[in-house]
């Protein structure tokens, strides 16, 4: 079986301890080349994982041509350039979230890959979960009744995080709003079939260099849906939820963004201002790293286009921008 042969940009702990793994378990794919800033740990890292090429240089990895694709997970602020030296080189382009810090950038990036005719995704690898697809079926079902408000809440201590960058404004963009909010609102918008009308926001710790630490940002969508994202990297522990609420019952799930794990989907179902009925599955959600990875690696193979669209996922930025340029009005 013929695999795409990836090569990552901006191998960190994130890279080693998720991508890495997950490409080796893809049928499809095949990692043969890491970049990092040091030659020497990239030439390390590279021998340790038994990895054929290593690179200091963005540019002389894409210019490889012994590979098809790259997966970037470089700071966010990284992402654009990292694209169009990608794009230039035709390379497709798989990235990570955020897809840039602007959505200028973003709309860049899109156009730089579809000049050259390379795939584009935005690594969204929660909408690869079984347990956020039955949410979804849920939903459709029509089982909730019509849909009124739909939240979510992503937090955990940034303290102990890998990545310095990450609440540097210049490297990252946004704090928690960018770096987890954007996966509540990409699954929010995926559940419901829906798109963000109107946005607004309040944000907490935030400096002319720092990014924000903790965020409560609303939204109105598609069918006149209300809802509200809670993110921080100021909590004592981590945890995710997903509540979808409807004028005959609530579906929920608890770390909803997970991998290797079995997620309890919750339903109540009501009559008569009463709940009459809950329902609990529990679902086994397998590495959504190597759902995607094997996804846009078949896309590649097929020529076909990833069901996260570009689209989408410029509405994601462009709604990521709004709400932290609201919040800097104020």
């Amino acid at each position: 079986m013929k695999k795409i042969r990836y090569g990552i940009i901006g191998f960190g702990g994130f890279a080693e301890q998720s991508i890495l793994p997950a490409m080796r378990k893809s049928g499809n794919s095949e990692l043969v080349a890491i970049q990092k800033r040091s030659l020497e740990q990239a030439k390390k890292k590279a021998q340790e994982y038994s990895i054929p090429l290593y690179f200091d240089s963005v540019d002389s990895l894409v210019g490889s041509p012994e590979i098809d694709a790259v997966f970037i997970v470089s700071s966010n602020a990284q992402h654009h350039r990292e694209t169009l030296a990608a794009a230039h080189k035709g390379k497709h382009v798989l990235v990570e979230k955020p897809m840039s810090v602007t959505f200028p950038e973003a709309e860049e990036m899109v156009a730089a890959c579809e000049k050259a005719n390379v795939k584009f995704m935005v690594a969204h690898m929660v909408r690869f979960s079984p347990a956020i697809r039955r949410v979804k079926e849920i939903v459709s079902s029509g089982m909730l009744g019509e849909i009124s408000y739909a939240r979510s809440e992503f937090y955990y201590n940034a303290a102990y995080s890998r990545r310095r960058w990450i609440r540097d404004r210049k490297e990252a963009g946004g704090g928690p709003w960018f770096d987890i909010g954007v996966h509540c609102l990409d699954t929010m918008r995926f559940v419901l079939d829906a798109d963000v009308t109107r946005v607004t926001g309040l944000m907490r710790n935030e400096t002319s260099d720092t990014t924000e630490s903790t965020s409560i940002v609303g939204v109105e969508m598609s069918g006149r849906i209300l809802g509200t994202i809670y993110t921080s990297f100021e909590t004592g522990h981590r945890n995710s939820l997903l509540e979808i609420i409807g004028s005959k019952g609530v579906v929920r799930i608890r770390n909803f963004t997970l991998s290797n794990c079995t997620p309890t989907v919750v339903t109540e179902t009501a009559d008569n201002g009463d709940i009459q009925k809950v329902t609990e599955e529990e679902i086994t959600v397998p590495d959504l790293y190597t759902l995607e990875i094997s996804h846009f690696s078949d896309c590649i193979l097929n020529n076909t286009q990833p069901v996260i669209s570009s689209e989408s996922s410029l509405h994601n930025q462009f709604i990521l921008g709004k709400a932290l340029a609201l919040v800097n009005e104020k």
